[in-house]
């Protein structure tokens, strides 16, 4: 009998976390036939995230609805709405990934904005979604070292195609970065190819719609409300008093 073809590359990330394989990806069945084991389509699609930041940062990873800031946020009158949309959308996390839906959190500096995206993200990585993390800056900074990248390296196709395929793109602080025409291009062809293809994205800012419509462009604006439920998250700068540690 034929051996099944491989369509596409695989690489062993370490024994098989269900205990079945060889740590392959496949299991060798009756007369020497080859079936992919239900590890392998995980690992697949760990792979395509491979060279973008999947990592929540330290001051975050603790994050949870039963600990403070969030357990505080939730009996604050001006956050628990907030609160519970983020509860609700984690409750319904691989829904919301297959519809492609995401969430538009917008509020004052220091309201929390970002500690509720980090957990949602969080959540994703823990139910072995893929999941790209950075705040805007960043982000396009490392679209910028792609143009230097040597041959065979990093380049930009390959890094688009990761941030366009991962399960769940994350952006914080949109509309952060100074705007030129580069960063219009670089944010509506992000978008634009998340919102064709219905891939959900995560973002927070500071900006209001008709400001965040002149950082960014009214095109990308115009798509990001297509595809995320906006959660306004108001209060106080939790970054002072007690919140200084936490939030």
């Amino acid at each position: 009998m034929p051996a099944i073809a491989r369509s596409e590359p695989f690489h062993s990330s370490g024994p098989c976390p269900l205990g079945v394989c060889d740590g392959s990806g496949w299991i060798l069945g009756p007369e020497d036939v080859a079936r992919p084991c239900e590890c392998r389509a995980e690992r697949l699609n760990r792979g395509k995230s491979r060279g973008i930041s999947s990592v929540i940062p330290p001051r975050y990873r603790g994050v949870s609805f039963d600990r403070p800031p969030v357990s505080d946020m939730a009996r604050d009158l001006q956050t628990k709405g907030a609160v519970s949309e983020v509860r609700a959308f984690v409750e319904n996390l691989d829904e919301r990934l297959e519809e492609g839906r995401g969430l538009w959190l917008f509020g004052d500096t220091g309201t929390g904005k970002t500690t509720l995206a980090m957990l949602i993200s969080k959540a994703a990585l823990e139910a072995g979604k893929t999941v790209a993390i950075y705040s805007l800056p960043k982000l396009l900074a490392r679209i910028r070292r792609t143009y230097d990248s040597e041959p065979g390296g990093d380049s930009y196709l390959s890094f688009f195609e990761r941030l366009t395929s991962v399960d769940l793109l994350h952006i914080d602080d949109l509309g952060a970065e100074k705007r030129s025409d580069w960063v219009l291009e670089q944010l509506y062809a992000l978008v634009n190819e998340r919102y064709e293809t219905q891939r959900s994205v995560l973002i927070t800012t500071n900006l209001g719609h008709e400001e965040l419509e002149e950082q960014i462009g009214p095109r990308t604006v115009s798509r990001l409300n297509q595809i995320c439920d906006e959660v306004a998250v108001h209060g106080d700068d939790r970054r002072y008093g007690k919140y200084r540690k936490a939030a």
